[in-house]
């Protein structure tokens, strides 16, 4: 395997790992910050809901637009080189 691939595939790897814990953290925290203000109102666990369904909205809504701009690059460079390929060959 090339050092190109192996560092391209580390990077991935790093991104998936950041990906997840984003999706997991980040409303375990809300939903944290959530029961402590359900608890102080003495309230049905309204904020704590709430807090936890907007964060992992906004971070899946986040992931995908993050992927299909990197699909959109990729798809691009892609298309770039294979015509720059076709023109060499003519």
């Amino acid at each position: 395997m090339i050092k190109s691939e192996k560092r391209e595939m580390k990077q991935g790897s790093g991104d998936a790992t950041a990906a997840a814990f984003e999706l997991v953290a980040t409303p375990a925290i809300f939903g944290f910050l959530g029961w402590l203000l359900d608890r102080k109102l003495e309230i049905f666990p309204l904020f704590t809901l709430v807090f936890v369904a907007v964060t992992i909205t906004y971070a899946s809504w986040r992931l995908y637009k993050q992927y299909t701009l990197r699909l959109t690059e990729e798809a691009e460079q892609r298309r770039e080189t294979w015509l720059l390929g076709n023109e060499n060959v003519n």
